[in-house]
């Protein structure tokens, strides 16, 4: 079972704080913190965050909760998520390290509208509400670059909405496939990120029970394999074939 946090006081208490972890000595290269961090440590920015750790199935953003920072993956994966008609789950993302992640509500609203759990033994950067606006103001380089990251998830966000809408179950699970195998690669002849089939099917917007159909039907015709929560896919450029039509995020 999940163990959820309710604040971020309680995920200071429970999730086990770090320190000695600097932001000079981080690999996350793609990091917006990374990136402005000769900016950044001037102000003495960097020096406030809190390091903690998150054990795999603990949810540290609950849906509804007040938003009190941001938090930034230094190690792990984590799922986004948020709940829709009759309580059923709709994965928004699966994030990695160096990704934001609680950032919808960050600035004009006071209540994040997603949750996020850890797939996997996660450590986080937290930055609180406070220090993130000072540094915002403060450097404009900063704040430039986190305006075009709300451009493009905006611009990601509309176009997975078009996706759902215009392809159908099995285009969906492709894009879905290829989205993770693009995010995450391969790993021993499988996709480097192990998913149950209602994770499948929360994040492609369908059922479990048609995500197991399209699977069934896509390992009939020898474009992926299957062992257990493993997939592995046998024909990349085919399975971007079939959904080139609709243009989403082919190489991204």
């Amino acid at each position: 079972m999940q163990s959820t946090f309710k604040s971020i006081n309680e995920v200071k208490q429970r999730a086990n704080p770090l320190s000695g972890l600097a932001c000079n000595l981080c690999d996350n290269t793609n990091c917006l913190i990374k990136k402005n961090l000769s900016t950044l440590e001037s102000s003495n920015f960097t020096n406030k965050k809190n390091n903690i750790k998150c054990k795999k199935g603990q949810q540290f953003i609950i849906e509804g909760a007040p938003v009190h920072g941001l938090f930034f993956i230094l190690k792990g994966t984590v799922k986004v998520f948020r709940t829709g008609i009759n309580g059923r789950e709709q994965i928004v993302r699966f994030a990695k390290e160096g990704e934001i992640i609680g950032h919808r509500g960050f600035g004009t609203e006071e209540y994040y509208s997603i949750g996020a759990i850890a797939l996997q033994d996660t450590v986080l950067c937290y930055f609180s509400k406070n220090d993130l606006q000072e540094a915002l103001l403060e450097n404009p380089k900063f704040t430039y670059d986190m305006m075009l990251f709300y451009a493009d998830e905006l611009n990601r966000s509309e176009n997975k909405v078009k996706s759902i809408s215009q392809m159908t179950v099995r285009e969906r699970v492709i894009d879905t496939l290829l989205y993770i195998h693009r995010k995450f690669g391969h790993l021993k002849g499988f996709l480097n990120l192990p998913l149950s089939r209602r994770e499948y099917a929360d994040y492609a917007g369908t059922t479990e029970e048609q995500v197991i159909r399209a699977f069934s039907a896509l390992k009939k015709e020898k474009l992926i394999i299957a062992k257990g929560k493993k997939i592995g896919i046998n024909d990349i450029p085919l399975l971007k074939k079939e959904i080139s039509e609709h243009n989403y995020f082919l190489d991204s």
